[in-house]
């Protein structure tokens, strides 16, 4: 049965996010361990009462690049926590045959999946996309070949037929849809928007909110200010465009508490973590603080965070290559520690 969405005012979902980062001499040296590694914190966060297992996909790096084998096998071993990307970059993909993986991996999770998906992100590779087939049309950006699969892909997951029927096969005409369809993956679809616009664009589409540490503008104001402007924007579109269902919205958060000395080694110097404006794919961005220090602290410092309490859904980063076990204690921490505080719980 797929997994009910909370309607708990004030209550929220708390998620993992992980980049699936691997390299020699950490504890996370290959690939194959950075995959073993996110089954086994699924596993545990599970258990912990975490809501979410979301993971990040890059081409051409050393970090996860292939969700949906992942995604299943997270599924196989667990029950109830929520199975997502954030976010799948929609430059690189067939959109038909990755709605044909979407929907058989959701039907294997027992309809818990959340897709989020975008343009996405500045990758390595020059023209990454192209050595995958992908190429914008004439007079395309990248952000509009994204967009074009983007309609594609959920026209197809919506049920919508995509290819005309070879009557000498199937006895009849009209139009055919892909198989397997999973029935409510539709509107489990996010949205990953860097912009105030893009915000805007997701609801009109009637995505649901998806918003990381990064945005790709700049108005001078806080990070969590300008991100809850970009909330509200998108909630105001929303409404306005009358879509039928209630919209979820998730935020991204770097939150390390700090409650032994390993965890003041690894980062007792981002206590004092603040905002850093720079350069990104040829405009100004935005980067939003490490929430590092004291649970009391930093429980404090995101009840205040306008955006965090904007959304409905927190994904908290986590340094996966520093193993399975002390992330699962930064995930225990930030469930016991923070999130009542904070008034997630």
């Amino acid at each position: 049965m797929p997994v009910e969405s909370w309607t708990i005012p004030g209550v929220k979902k708390i998620g993992f996010l992980s980049f699936g980062h691997h390299q020699p001499g950490t504890p996370t040296p290959t690939a194959g361990d950075a995959l073993r590694q996110m089954v086994e914190l699924a596993v545990a966060a599970e258990e912990l009462g975490v809501d979410g297992a979301f993971l990040r996909v890059h081409h051409f790096a050393p970090q996860f690049s292939t969700p949906f084998p992942l995604l299943a096998a997270m599924a196989a071993r667990t029950e109830r926590i929520e199975l997502g990307t954030g976010v799948i970059d929609m430059r690189y993909e067939n959109p038909l045959y990755m709605a044909e993986q979407a929907a058989a991996t959701d039907l294997l999770s027992g309809e818990r999946l959340q897709l989020g998906i975008s343009r996405g992100s500045p990758e390595p590779a020059l023209q990454g996309a192209s050595a995958f087939g992908h190429v914008p049309a004439e007079g395309e950006t990248d952000a509009d070949m994204a967009r074009r699969h983007t309609e594609i892909f959920r026209t197809a997951i919506g049920g919508s037929g995509v290819v005309r029927a070879d009557p000498r096969m199937t006895g009849r005409g009209g139009m055919l849809a892909i198989q397997p369809q999973s029935p409510t993956l539709y509107e489990r679809i996010w949205w990953g928007s860097g912009t105030r616009a893009t915000a805007k664009w997701a609801a009109e589409q009637g995505m649901n909110l998806m918003s990381s540490t990064l945005l790709t503008e700049d108005t001078g104001v806080p990070f969590d200010e300008l991100q809850a402007e970009q909330i509200e924007i998108f909630r105001a579109e929303w409404a306005r465009q009358g879509h039928i269902r209630e919209p979820r919205v998730s935020v991204s958060r770097s939150v390390i508490p700090i409650t032994t000395d390993l965890d003041r080694r690894f980062f007792g110097r981002e206590r004092d973590s603040q905002d850093q404006v720079g350069w990104l794919d040829g405009g100004v961005a935005r980067f939003g603080k490490t929430y590092a220090g004291e649970p009391d602290v930093i429980a404090k410092q995101l009840a205040e965070d306008a955006a965090v309490q904007a959304a409905d859904t927190v994904l908290v980063t986590v340094p996966n290559q520093l193993g399975v076990d002390y992330n699962a204690h930064l995930l225990e921490s930030i469930v016991r520690d923070v999130a009542p505080d904070a008034g997630w719980r």
